[in-house]
């Protein structure tokens, strides 16, 4: 009988212990509370680490708090660990930690490298399995070794711009600028290396670099740059990243563009129109012509769906009857108009806007 006491009086503390450490394991918090008193020493510890700035009334950040969290627990057992931080910018006290990083909006979500010596904005997704992918990549190497055509047919496929580097050895100044370029613009492209370019689907395959290939899926497809001062080679990926035309509409694999198109300091010109219209071929074959030619004229081009453009119209105070319709506006606000145009107007309406500049 004793023994049999025994029996069931382990079975029952083995189940209170499986019980209690779930029940701890659940309540367990993974995301790190930072404040004024330990902001700058946790940091400092971390070679990388991800913080959000958010205000408890924000409905943006409640709804990312559980996904925050979920991806906190995951990426805790990932090798190297990645820490996930929070701050309530809404106290008087940590305000001061939230003007270094310029908050203005929450939730405002920081990657902070080498101790805090690097700081860059979060781009990624604000679910929990989007977050876990974005910040695996983010906290690896900025470039990734293509070894393989399977490896280069993964990493670059056909929906979006990514740029490798061609070298004949891993080492030597252009390959630490390549580097340099790819750490500081990682949050917004991805970047690959390799020692052999007949692993890569598009472009010469015979040349063995040192060289740089941008990939997109638009324009040209592909673009070579063999220039690796830094500032050039930052300026190459800029500026060949975005397409001749950005396309204004529903799907959102566009809208990264449309993003970068409204963040240029050039003068923007935008043709809006519906997409399904009758003439609306002849239209948009000229519009992408005439932007060709005029590329590198202080103009970036825009042709706007007007069913995913009613923002814009209003913003710009545009009708919908006017359509299609093309505006251009200035560097200093000013708006040149043309409404109800067809094909055949396109590249004299942009002359005379030319015209008009000088004088």
């Amino acid at each position: 009988m004793a023994s049999t006491v025994s029996f069931w009086s382990c079975i029952f503390l083995l189940s209170l212990i499986v019980a209690l450490s779930a029940g701890e394991d659940e309540s367990k918090e993974y995301v790190l509370t930072l404040d004024h008193s330990n902001f700058n020493e946790t940091v400092s510890k971390h070679d990388f680490i991800v913080v959000e700035f958010y205000a408890p009334w924000c409905g943006h950040c409640k709804k990312l708090a559980p996904e925050y969290e979920k991806a906190a627990s995951i990426l805790s057992s990932n090798d190297p660990q990645v820490v996930l931080a929070k701050v309530d910018a809404n106290e008087d006290a940590n305000k001061e930690i939230a003007s270094q990083y310029d908050v203005k909006g929450f939730p405002t979500i920081v990657i902070l490298r080498k101790g805090g010596k690097s700081v860059q904005e979060y781009k990624g997704p604000r679910e929990a399995d989007g977050i876990v992918e974005y910040l695996k990549k983010q906290s690896g190497p900025a470039s990734a070794e293509l070894k393989s055509d399977d490896d280069a047919t993964g990493f670059i496929g056909d929906k979006k711009v990514v740029i490798v580097g061609v070298f004949p050895k891993f080492s030597g100044e252009e390959f630490e600028n390549f580097l340099a370029v790819a750490e500081k613009l990682r949050s917004d492209y991805e970047f690959g290396h390799t020692l052999d370019a007949k692993h890569l689907p598009r472009g010469e395959s015979s040349v063995s670099g040192p060289l740089v290939r941008l990939f997109k899926p638009f324009d040209e497809l592909f673009v070579d740059s063999k220039d690796f001062n830094v500032d050039a080679l930052e300026k190459f990926v800029e500026e060949s990243s975005i397409p001749i035309v950005t396309l204004f509409n529903k799907d959102p694999s566009n809208h990264p563009f449309v993003v970068k198109y409204f963040d240029s300091p050039l003068a923007k010109a935008m043709l809006f129109m519906n997409f399904s219209s009758e003439n609306g071929d002849s239209i948009r074959t000229k519009y992408q012509e005439v932007a060709g030619l005029h590329k590198g004229d202080g103009l970036v081009f825009l042709l706007g769906d007007v069913e995913a453009s009613q923002g814009a119209l209003q913003y710009f105070g545009l009708k919908e009857d006017q359509v299609p319709l093309i505006v251009i506006q200035t560097t200093d606000g000013q708006k040149y108009l043309k409404a109800n145009l067809v094909s055949d107007q396109i590249a004299p309406w942009l002359k005379e806007y030319k015209v008009m500049l000088v004088f």
